[in-house]
C-alpha cells in the first residue's frame, strides 16, 4: 500500500472536519503554527495542504488573517 504523503494526509484531514460540520463556512483554521504542531510535521506540508484546499474551493487564505472555510454548500 503506498504511503500517503503528509500533506495529502493534512489536506484530508481537513476536508473531513469541513465535511463533519467541525469547521463550518466562514471558521477559522488553526494558524500555521497550531497546525505544524498538531500534525508533527515542518511549514511546507501545512502550505501545500492548504494550497490543495484553496485550489478546491473549501478555504481562502487572506494575508495575515489567516485562513478561513469558504461558504461554498456541497449540495447547492
Amino acid at each position: 500500500m503506498p504511503r500517503i504523503s503528509d500533506r495529502q494526509r493534512i489536506a484530508q484531514d481537513i476536508r473531513d472536519k469541513i465535511a463533519s460540520g467541525e469547521y463550518a463556512p466562514g471558521d477559522k483554521l488553526p494558524s500555521l503554527r497550531e497546525l505544524i504542531a498538531h500534525y508533527q510535521v515542518s511549514a511546507e506540508p501545512v502550505r501545500s495542504a492548504l494550497l490543495i484546499l484553496q485550489a478546491e474551493g473549501l478555504v481562502e487564505g487572506h494575508q495575515g488573517k489567516g485562513t478561513y472555510v469558504t461558504g461554498r454548500d456541497e449540495n447547492p
